[in-house]
């Protein structure tokens, strides 16, 4: 809006004339009702990988196998880290479930782990989408032993 109108002779009809244009404003209603918002199932996978990710004793996700593809896609250039790995989600209108996959560390009480994972990814969801997280499923896949060490492979070319 511009300066006060020249017709106006006071700040007190300025102020009348905003109220009047305030009042008269097009489509009624309030403006977050008008139209639908809908989040994809990926945007809800990556946030629940990334939250999941961020938990004390939480290794990696996914399952061997696609640990496996996801460290080879990891290394081509310009390929980026899946934070959906192991993450899968189901989103509605108003609610989302969520399946995870998990390494844990070896010595992490799993039933912990598992609360804490769950408390995050549920509080990053709703806090970020609005939805309602109804389910949150973790599956351990495997075991993170302080033995193992991260698989190095050596380069064909020196």
């Amino acid at each position: 809006m511009t300066g006060p109108n020249p017709a106006a002779t006071s700040q007190g009809e300025y102020e009348a004339t905003l109220q009047t244009r305030k009042a008269t404003r097009r489509g009624g209603g309030d403006p977050a009702a008008r139209g639908r918002t809908t989040i994809a199932d990926g945007v809800v996978e990556k946030i629940a990988g990334l939250a999941a990710r961020d938990v004390p004793g939480v290794h990696a996700m996914g399952g061997g196998l696609s640990r496996t593809l996801g460290a080879v896609r990891d290394r081509v250039p310009g390929g980026a880290k899946s934070v959906t790995r192991g993450v899968k989600a189901e989103v509605g209108e108003v609610q989302t479930a969520l399946d995870l996959e998990i390494v844990v560390v070896y010595g992490v009480s799993i039933g912990d782990l598992a609360r804490a994972v769950r408390e995050n990814v549920i509080a990053a969801v709703e806090r970020m989408t609005g939805l309602e997280v109804v389910e949150v499923n973790i599956a351990v896949s495997d075991v993170k032993l302080p033995e193992e060490e991260e698989e190095e492979h050596e380069p064909r070319i020196q």
